[in-house]
This record gives C-alpha cells, structure tokens and sequence, in this order.
C-alpha cells in the first residue's frame, strides 16, 4: 500500500517553532531580577540547603562557606545514598563545585538575595570617570602617586643612571 502524501497526511499535533520559548519572552524586562548563583550562595550562607551530586547522593546541611568555583562547606548534615535508602549524620563536608548537579535553596533565601541585589545595584550609578568628590578627580593635585611631577620623589625604578 502507498503512503498518502504530506500534504493528506492528518496532523497529530501542532509542533511550536523551536525557538518559540525565546519569541514568548521579554528578556529585556525579565518577570523577576537574575539572580545570579554565587549571589545566591552568598546570600544562602547559615541558612539550610539540599545539594544533590553528579553521582546521585544528596546531601542536607547548613551552608557554612562558599567559593568562586562553588566550593561549599556544609555543616550538621545528613547524607542520603542515590537509592534513598542508606542515611549517614556528618558534622561538616567539604563539595567541590564540579561534583554538584542542583543545589535547593530556601524560598526565602532567593527574595532575601534578590533583595540585596537590587539595593546594591543603586550603589553603583555614575560608572566611569574620575571619583565623586571634585579633589579626587583628574590629574592635578595627586599627591605622591605616578612617577614623578611635581616636588613627588624622583620617580619610579628609573632606566639606570647612578646607583647608590
């Protein structure tokens, strides 16, 4: 028997596009801040969380540190096998941040760092150009720093001449 042709073929289903997840949304005006994870993390510090690892452990405990590769300590944690069915107490663990797939951070702890990210980003208006105060600004008048100018020393390590 011949196949009928695409066109008299019924359609099972309407397929969206596959970049239509990006046409739906408005990155320019995002629903909620970016959070960006070590914000997150930073912000997560003393608080409880659940790491789940790459090898299908989890482990539950309070966040004691972390680091710019997401190195974490944790402490008064509870490690679970990948089965679920093997529990271990640990006082503290040290995780590298390659062997962690997803972390479970507290609803609370996500607004307290978005919080604190909108406060600081009104503290950084102005961006280049010199500092705030009119006698820090520009070239003139700055002390001794530079090499030379202006009564400042003689100037940095020099190209030879006398050594003494």
């Amino acid at each position: 028997m011949a196949r009928p042709a695409q066109r008299d073929r019924p359609r099972a289903f309407h397929r969206p596009p596959l970049n239509s997840f990006y046409n739906d949304q408005d990155f320019a005006n995002p629903p909620v801040a970016l959070q960006l994870p070590l914000g997150l993390l930073n912000a997560a510090q003393g608080h409880p969380m659940l790491v789940e690892l790459k090898n299908g452990e989890t482990l539950n405990g309070h966040l004691v540190n972390c680091d710019t590769w997401m190195n974490l300590t944790l402490k008064e944690v509870v490690q679970t096998s990948p089965e679920g069915d093997k529990f271990v107490r640990l006082p503290e663990v040290y995780v590298k941040g390659n062997n962690i797939k997803y972390l479970r951070v507290p609803e609370e702890i996500i607004e307290l760092a978005t919080e604190a990210q909108k406060n600081q980003q009104g503290n950084f208006r102005g961006g280049r150009g010199g500092q705030s105060r009119g006698d820090h600004g520009g070239r003139g008048g700055g002390g001794d720093r530079g090499r030379g100018g202006r009564g400042g020393g003689r100037g940095g390590r020099g190209r030879g001449g006398r050594g003494q």
